[in-house]
C-alpha cells in the first residue's frame, strides 16, 4: 500500500513510532448480492476495499475513492457497519500504525472490477458463501453489513 504523502511528511519527523491514524472501509455489493474484495499486494490477503482518508476528506468520500482507485468500481455508501479500533501493525521498515476504521456497507452503481492500482493483486466480485480464506476481522466486516443490526461499536468498562 502506498504511504500517503502527509504520512511521509510525519514519518520525516516522528521516525517509526506508533502512529494512530484514521482508516475506511468498503463493503460493496452488486445486484447480484455479491461481495467486491481485493487481494492485497503487501501481504497477499484477501480483504475489503480499505484506505486512509487525505486530511479533512469526509470518511464516506474516503471509502467511494478508495473503492474506484483500487477496483475501478464507481459505489454509494448506504449507512456506516461499524466502528473499530483495529491491532497494532509493524510494517517491514519498522514503521507501527494503528487505525481507527469506520466500515461502510456501499452498493456498486458503475464501472467494472479490475486491478486498477499496484495495492492489489487481484480484485473481484464473490458470492458471500463462496469467499476466499479471509481473516476473522473481514468476514465480521461483511457480516455486519448484511446484517440488519444497527452500527457495531465496541466498549470496554473500567474499574
Amino acid at each position: 500500500m502506498p504511504t500517503p504523502d502527509f504520512i511521509r511528511t510525519i514519518r520525516a519527523s516522528a521516525g517509526n513510532q506508533l502512529l494512530w491514524l484514521p482508516g475506511v472501509s468498503a463493503v460493496v455489493f452488486d445486484d447480484g448480492g455479491r461481495v467486491l474484495l481485493g487481494q492485497r499486494a503487501d501481504n497477499h490477503q484477501w480483504t475489503v476495499i480499505s484506505g486512509i482518508p487525505d486530511p479533512g476528506e469526509q470518511p464516506a468520500t474516503a471509502a467511494v475513492r478508495e473503492v474506484y482507485e483500487e477496483t475501478g468500481v464507481y459505489c454509494v455508501v448506504e449507512r456506516v457497519v461499524l466502528v473499530r479500533s483495529g491491532k497494532e501493525v509493524a510494517y517491514p521498515n519498522g514503521d507501527k500504525c494503528q487505525f481507527m476504521d469506520i466500515t461502510f456497507r456501499c452498493r456498486a452503481v458503475g464501472g467494472e472490477a479490475r486491478v486498477n492500482d499496484d495495492e492489489s493483486l487481484q480484485v473481484g466480485w464473490f458470492d458471500v458463501d463462496g469467499l476466499p480464506t479471509m481473516g476473522e476481522r473481514q468476514l465480521f466486516r461483511i457480516k455486519q453489513a448484511l446484517s440488519d443490526e444497527p452500527t457495531w461499536f465496541e466498549t470496554t468498562t473500567s474499574d
